[in-house]
């Protein structure tokens, strides 16, 4: 995020795009509901209609995988309309005419040929947007998870740049995360190319830095994303595997591929607390301490780093995560020892600048503290870009829209799009070992149209088969008017109902991220 949690409710204008934040973020969409209080627009841009769509003042049900027309064409109103902010753009910003020319293309009309939206709904929007004092862009997964999906987050920054909506409070843009410290994972380089801190593992200075710091040569390339490390599995380039804190037979999309890649390695290793659908295939489970068991630090959506405590010690021969890690280094022949957690984040602050003044003795005297924070006497930084970007200018980039990978046909005349239930979570390790939580969801369906329930012979309730190009399943299907007709929905919290076994591995060519958002399916009798 851009910007804090805390200022969500400090904007007039509050474009949701892509999230079903009551849902999957429920802390957070009280600050949204605090927002509306105060009299704020609420835009949501979601083709189910969700709690969040309910409470807006005004709900896009675009078309699943339109994303990209539907920014398009909001920028091009905002052009054409003279809206856009001109004194923001001459002096912050360049290649406003590179985008100019790119957005020309999406008049509202074309755009509602796209994606459905009525083509006054994208014009109002788009001046409400331009014109709000502060607007704020609320994003998670339904905007990434496409192939398009580095396109669709560039599209988002050209709307907040062509708007002046950046480096202020309650501004910005803002990706929820989908887990409490996947920001803090990609921060200490838990990503194919990047060390801590987003330093380019191609760089020669950053190679030479951590090499003498941890007194080994580093690769020059980077490695392997998850679905290049399935697909090099399949084709027998990878043998082994350390999977650490992930259950990717049910995460991941294609999921019999994935079990399948899983089976043909030499070795598998699973490190977890519970024994996953991923653990029971591998050969050796390394049992790990859960949060209230170690000691170390959560970095979550808004970048504030926060002090983790010890509350349990944990069963049997679990141990912190760090610990295992030193201990199989260490046997394989490079001593790696640590006193305690503390001292591995002096390390990181002496190798990450943006980490450079966090450590244990001063989280321990508040409430975290949010990157960058380059400095023992920093403050931390609430919000970003408030004079300056990164890389000097903020860069437009003309993205065009690309339709979903696979859309309906004769043999798949619907769309599966998949997400979250509140009161499961992921892939259910956790969440279904809760006695309170599966008394309130026990089991998972697909909610289908009344419309196409009726046309396919089906009633709420009944078991059907839903099937795509990669296999199928037996549901329980729900009529449900929170989808349209010709989209589907369900969760993928139930191994019971592996819906990602269905799910299409094709992946955005930049961030390589699958497109699990929307694939065709078809639903018929048993």
């Amino acid at each position: 995020m851009t910007n804090s949690i805390a200022e969500i409710p400090e904007a007039d204008f509050i474009f949701a795009i892509g999230t079903n934040t009551t849902e999957t973020h429920p802390v957070i969409s009280l600050f949204v509901r605090r927002a509306l209080r105060r009299g704020a627009t609420l835009v949501v841009a979601d083709p189910r209609r969700t709690e969040l769509a309910g409470l807006a003042t005004v709900h896009l049900a675009h078309r699943a995988g339109s994303d990209l027309a539907l920014l398009n064409g909001l920028c091009h109103v905002i052009i054409k309309e003279g809206l856009w902010n001109r004194e923001f753009v001459a002096q912050r910003t360049e290649g406003f005419e590179a985008l100019r020319e790119a957005v020309a293309k999406y008049p509202p009309e074309k755009v509602e040929a796209i994606t459905g939206i009525n083509a006054e709904t994208i014009r109002r929007v788009a001046r409400e947007y331009a014109r709000a004092e502060k607007a704020m862009i609320l994003y998670t997964m339904g905007v990434t998870q496409h192939i398009c999906g580095t396109a669709n987050v560039l599209a988002i920054a050209n709307l907040a740049l062509l708007t002046g909506h950046i480096g202020r409070p309650g501004t910005g843009v803002n990706p929820l995360r989908g887990q409490n410290n996947v920001q803090g994972a990609c921060d200490m380089g838990g990503l194919p190319h990047v060390l801590t801190g987003y330093q380019s593992i191609t760089d020669p200075a950053v190679r030479e830095k951590f090499a003498a710091a941890w007194g080994r040569p580093l690769p020059a390339t980077p490695g392997l994303t998850v679905g290049e490390m399935f697909e090099a599995a399949l084709a027998g380039k990878v043998r082994a595997m350390y999977i650490v804190g992930e259950n990717p037979v049910l995460s991941d999309p294609d999921g019999k591929h994935v079990a399948e890649a899983l089976a043909g390695l030499d070795f598998l290793v699973v490190q977890d607390i519970f024994l996953s659908e991923t653990a029971a295939l591998a050969d050796v489970v390394l049992p790990a301490a859960c949060f209230a068991e170690k000691e170390g630090t959560f970095t979550n959506t808004e970048r504030r780093v926060q002090l983790v405590r010890k509350a349990v010690d944990p069963p049997g021969e679990a141990l912190p995560d760090w610990q295992i890690v030193c201990r199989l280094a260490t046997a394989m022949g490079y001593p790696m020892t640590y006193p305690d957690a503390a001292a591995i984040m002096e390390e990181i602050a002496r190798l990450t600048p943006s980490y450079g003044g966090i450590s244990h003795r001063r989280l321990a005297q508040g409430a975290g503290l949010q990157w960058p924070c380059p400095t023992a006497d920093h403050p931390g930084t609430p919000y970003l870009h408030a004079e300056r970007f990164t890389r000097g200018l903020g860069k437009f980039h003309p993205v065009e829209y690309v339709p979903p990978a696979e859309e309906p046909d004769g043999n798949y005349p619907l769309l599966l799009t998949t997400g979250r239930r509140l009161f499961q979570y992921h892939t259910g390790t956790m969440s279904r070992r809760v006695a309170g939580l599966e008394a309130l969801l026990p089991a998972e369906w697909l909610e289908v149209n009344p419309a196409d329930l009726a046309a396919l012979g089906l009633t709420d309730g009944e078991e059907a088969r839903l099937s795509s190009r990669r296999g199928s399943l037996v549901v329980r299907v729900r009529a449900s008017t929170a989808v349209p007709p010709g989209l589907v929905f369900t969760s993928f919290h139930f191994r019971e109902l592996a819906i990602n076994q269905l799910t299409n591995p094709a992946r955005d060519p930049q961030a390589k991220i699958p497109e699990l958002k929307v694939c065709a399916v078809r639903l018929e009798k048993l």
